[in-house]
């Protein structure tokens, strides 16, 4: 009965997707306005592709955002090495710059098409990928199901499923089964990821621990981590890192207690997504703080309270930058 359900809600979600597709293009309009997506290549969410497929077997590596994309790059590496193309494909403008900077030859960047089985089955048409890898939590129904019916092999890499996302999950009925089932294999970061993904429905789980923790340390330019240590005069200083929203207002306050100890204290905050940079300037100035901006090109001077890092792949050169960080993601509701 539970398979039944779980095949009713594949075909229910199918068939919201072929509803909403006709308005989907303004929906990407609307979103490239706000620079949430590329004027050139909106249509690669489409499932429409900018170039050829190269001859050889087809590995497509799905990562949803930067962090995801940082992470898989040493693997991309090997899967080249080892003689594999590689597809790599994302859905933030961000990621698709940092993917096109330091893909290896013989790897290369398509945005993900939207979860809607027509876009995605134009997207298999063209790719025809031999293996496919998934990273971290990325689960869309219509893709894996698509991808199912082709026979090709998935595995979901550097898995993470909380337990606020199981709970989720099993409350769909019959759906995760049908969904999950359909996965070759699973990698998980920790054991109780593993045995939640096998709760699901996963037939093969290994946990294999996080991708992240083998890859080599992140690039910088030592003369440019010299030029800003040197503007800092060596004051204390601390970093929050891949903060979200909420969590920079609380690094503020932050701030001002510990400077009441500290007082030529400073904070450098990165924010996940850099493209926020120029609200947080405003926030953070209306809070009385003095805020020097690395995207303005400014340097933190004797006066600056916050150093803000809103740039792009850069964060090798911000963990330089002090002893001590916070990495964001759980002072703020997310997710």
């Amino acid at each position: 009965m539970s398979d039944l359900l779980g095949e009713g809600a594949l075909a229910l979600y199918r068939g919201i997707g072929r509803l909403i597709a006709p308005v989907l293009p303004l929906v990407l309009t609307v979103r490239t306005r706000h620079g949430k997506e590329d004027l050139r290549r909106r249509n690669e969410r489409l499932g429409w592709p900018r170039r050829t497929r190269p001859g050889g077997p087809l590995v497509w590596i799905h990562a949803a955002s930067v962090g995801e994309t940082v992470s898989v790059l040493p693997l991309v590496e090997r899967l080249v090495e080892d003689g594999f193309v590689v597809l790599l494909t994302s859905g933030t403008v961000t990621s698709a710059r940092i993917a096109e900077d330091r893909l290896p030859r013989g790897a290369f960047h398509q945005y993900v098409p939207l979860d809607v089985a027509a876009y995605v089955e134009r997207f298999l048409d063209h790719w025809r990928p031999d293996v496919v890898l998934f990273v971290e939590s990325e689960i869309w129904p219509a893709t894996i199901d698509r991808v199912s019916r082709r026979g090709v092999p998935m595995l979901l890499i550097n898995t993470r499923m909380s337990e606020r996302s199981f709970a989720r999950w099993r409350r769909i009925g019959g759906l995760p089964r049908a969904l999950f089932g359909r996965i070759t294999q699973a990698l998980a970061q920790a054991p109780g990821d593993g045995e939640r993904l096998a709760a699901l429905g996963v037939p093969t789980v290994t946990v294999t621990g996080n991708l992240k923790f083998d890859g080599s340390p992140l690039d910088c330019d030592p003369a440019e981590v010299a030029r800003i240590v040197a503007a800092t005069a060596r004051r204390p200083t601390w970093i929050a890192a891949s903060t979200h929203p909420g969590e920079e207002m609380i690094a503020a306050r932050a701030h001002r207690l510990a400077r009441e100890r500290l007082p030529d204290l400073l904070t450098v905050i990165a924010p996940r997504h850099p493209d926020r940079g120029d609200a947080l300037r405003t926030d953070l100035a209306e809070q009385g703080l003095a805020v020097a901006s690395r995207s303005r090109r400014e340097l933190p001077g004797p006066a600056t309270d916050v150093y803000l890092a809103d740039t792009i792949g850069e964060m090798g050169l911000v963990y330089r930058l002090a002893p001590i960080a916070f990495v964001g993601g759980s002072l703020a509701p997310r997710g």
